[in-house]
């Protein structure tokens, strides 16, 4: 076995290597861009090697800089993970070349499986299924015209060297077929640096169904059983599962007795995926080979006990693979989902920004368990556009399918992201669906369940508004004052206190009411509705609300004035309008005054300073409440008038704005 490791990755795959490493006994190497410097793969690892700028074409994707990051640290090996370097041939026989160990398939095998049109040749002397079409060398458009005729429409066009969805189009009609050809031409040429392209038929309402892999360098062969990845969005996987939904035990082996097929005509060493198109009868045809490791590999870690990254060490270390097929099991059932930083109702729309709140449920993290997550990141840390937007994988396992379901859906109801825009909620739907309960699956049923999918978040108004009320109340409660007078409670010598709350939910304006009287519990009132609020912490972020006679468990995440809650029922986003501060903006004689008598807290500019309409220039407090005071329009502070700690009158101007 090594004794020093190269990980030549980022994010949950790199983290995800380095813990089997680890646990082995081996040290490992990280390498990292500008942008990952402070990444939680970096300390994951036992050293750090700088390896180029943000981009991953001047970082990740320099071999000879990740070569040189193995040789200056003694590292024996390389990890490539997936993505990046991974299924580049030219990597691999460079490691090679360097007297490295490449952690994957030998360089011939990677590009036998790199060209679709001549793997499929491959597979076809190799008596593997394949789906009527062509993969030929002849592009002439007219040839290929003629191809698709024969073949029968619908079918499909492929970049012969492309992968992630690019460079395919599906064609329903013959007159369709030269613009969809051309189109698919120039997205592969721009995403590969290749145009040809092979011609399929296209399987209607067809399943993804792939077939783990395994090979050693003493010539033995096995696999470890199949995933369903039916669930796709722009031909990139959302959901797989192990087993696969009502796969028999023959087709089963049928289908492993392929895939070993597959992997034995190209010499193939380590882990791999050979991936079927299946049709509702179960028939099933060759797509393609990845020749790596899969982002969803922890399914079948999960229905078989066993640690794939280990397997891979293990076997590129020269040991034979640790069981035969006959040793093999499969036990219970998997779900993984990729949580990506993405909004669902913008057409996937990749998002940036911070994790603000990054919370999980009850977790192993990269090994077996009931509930898995697999994850790169931390609370706190920068979701990057220069990578992929992958926040996590969330793995369930139970002893039946129905069982990891429960279990998948109360864990990604426990997952509370804040600050940027996940699919969180859109694949909890998604499992909640009837095609998928009833694994009724083909790679269209997102769109088949699109009424159901796309739509904003449905959280009721009330408990929304509860919530915040109760996070507002606590936090207030827990203000240190310097007198009873200033404490933000709610109590008077007598009568009813009420405080208006002006929010805004999703597009809406929400207006209630809390009312106090001592002795009584709170009550809200939102619209016609009133009700009974008591609550209490639970610990950081998390209350119990009774709310009238219902009872409920929520999170509510704050960041200034914005309020995002989380509970069972569903999440939802709300927003404290501050009445005073709109009216501020109101102001267009570059005067700003304040309102109501109160005292400054705060002054958030100086003299001389450039500001533009609605930025923060100063904080009152009246009324037991701060408000913020923003800019009526664009210019210049000319000068201050007040200072921290004055108390103003109604109407005080508080500083002057000059034209820019």
């Amino acid at each position: 076995m090594f004794k020093k490791i190269l990980i030549a990755n980022r994010g949950e795959i790199a983290c995800r290597i380095a813990s089997t490493a680890h646990r082995l006994g081996l040290r490992t190497v990280a390498v990292y861009s500008d942008a990952d410097a402070q990444a939680a793969h970096v300390r994951a690892c036992d050293e750090a090697v700088r390896i180029g700028t943000a981009p991953p074409r001047d970082s990740y994707l320099l071999g000879e800089r990740i070569l040189a990051a193995a040789k200056s640290t003694g590292a024996q090996a390389i990890h490539p993970g997936y993505g990046f370097l991974s299924e580049n041939a030219d990597f691999a026989q460079a490691c090679f070349d360097a007297g490295l160990v490449f952690i994957g398939p030998p360089a011939a095998s990677i590009a036998a499986m790199g060209n679709k049109s001549a793997a499929k040749a491959l597979m076809e002397k190799a008596g593997v299924p394949l789906v009527p079409g062509y993969h030929g060398d002849r592009q002439e458009p007219a040839f290929l015209q003629l191809e698709a005729d024969r073949i029968g429409y619908p079918v499909l066009i492929k970049a012969s060297a492309g992968g992630g969805g690019k460079g395919m189009r599906t064609v329903a009609r013959s007159e369709d077929f030269a613009a969809a050809l051309a189109s698919c031409q120039r997205e592969a040429i721009n995403s590969f640096g290749n145009d040809h392209v092979l011609i399929e038929r296209y399987v209607t309402r067809p399943r993804h169904i792939e077939v783990q892999v395994f090979g050693d360098q003493h010539g033995h062969h096995v696999h470890l059983f199949e995933r369903d990845c039916s669930v796709q969005r722009r031909h990139q996987k959302v959901l797989e599962e192990a087993p696969a939904p009502g796969m028999t035990a023959e087709r089963r082996a049928e289908m492993g007795l392929a895939a070993i097929a597959a992997a034995r005509s190209v010499g193939y060493v380590g882990a791999g995926t050979v991936e079927f198109i299946a049709e509702q009868d179960g028939r099933f045809y060759f797509m393609e080979m990845n020749t790596r490791l899969q982002v969803e590999h922890p399914v079948t870690e999960a229905i078989t006990g066993l640690d794939l990254v280990e397997w891979q060490l293990r076997v590129a270390a020269g040991e034979p693979l640790p069981l035969t097929q006959d040793q093999l099991s499969i036990n219970g059932h998997a779900i993984e989902a990729r949580i990506c930083a993405e909004n669902p109702l913008q057409q996937f729309l990749p998002a940036t920004g911070p994790l603000n709140t990054y919370r999980l449920p009850s977790a192993s993290s990269f090994t077996v368990g009931p509930v898995r997550v697999d994850s790169g990141v931390r609370e706190g840390d920068e979701i990057s556009p220069h990578y992929d937007s992958m926040i996590a994988k969330l793995i369930a396992w139970g002893p039946t399918r129905e069982q990891a379901l429960d279990r998948l859906d109360a864990a990604l109801s426990e997952l509370h992201i804040t600050g940027l825009h996940t699919n969180t909620a859109f694949v909890r739907r998604i499992i909640g669906t009837p095609s998928f309960r009833q694994a009724n699956l083909d790679t269209a049923l997102i769109e088949r369940e699109r009424d159901a999918l796309f739509s904003p978040e449905t959280l009721p108004a009330l408990v929304a508004v509860a919530a915040v009320a109760a996070r507002l109340m606590h936090d207030e409660q827990n203000t240190i004052t310097p007198d009873p007078w200033s404490a933000r409670d709610g109590w008077r010598l007598h009568g009813t206190s009420r405080r208006h709350l002006a929010l805004k939910l999703g597009d809406d304006k929400v207006t209630a009411w809390l009312h106090h009287q001592r002795g009584q519990p709170c009550q809200l009132q939102l619209a016609a509705q009133q009700v009974a609020l008591v609550f209490q912490s639970l610990g950081p972020d998390r209350f119990d609300l009774m709310l009238g006679e219902q009872r409920l468990t929520v999170s509510v995440y704050r960041n200034g004035d914005h309020f995002e809650v989380f509970s069972p029922q569903g999440r939802a986003a709300l927003g404290l309008v501050d009445p005073l501060a709109q009216a501020s903006a109101q102001h267009s004689d570059g005067r700003l005054a304040a309102l109501m008598p109160g005292r400054v807290v705060a002054l958030l500019v100086q003299a001389g300073d450039a500001v533009k309409t609605g930025d923060a220039l100063a904080v009152t407090e009246a009324m037991k409440m701060e408000h913020t005071l923003t800019s009526p329009r664009d210019g210049v502070v000319a000068e201050l008038l007040c200072a921290v700690g004055d108390q103003v009158p109604e109407g005080a101007e508080l500083l002057r704005l000059q034209e820019p």
